[in-house]
């Protein structure tokens, strides 16, 4: 156990005094947030809509269509 403690102190100290020596690193971390958060929080909601709408038999109807055309295939 004490083993397994050191090692994940000696880890966190790794990245901890990583991220403090960075130069361009913390530059490139803001653009790979700012990235996320606009895939996620602004295209997510207008491009990728749930394929499954509707009430729960119209639901069934779509996914047992789907499943019908891939056993159809194999």
């Amino acid at each position: 156990m004490k083993t397994l403690y050191s090692f994940l102190r000696n880890v966190v100290t790794f990245y901890v005094e990583g991220f403090q020596s960075m130069t361009w690193g913390r530059t490139l971390w803001i653009i790979i947030v700012l990235k996320l958060v606009i895939l996620f929080a602004v295209l997510r909601p207008f491009f990728f809509q749930p394929a499954l709408q509707g009430s729960e038999e119209e639901k069934a109807v779509i996914v047992g269509e789907n499943f019908s055309k891939v056993l159809k295939k194999s």
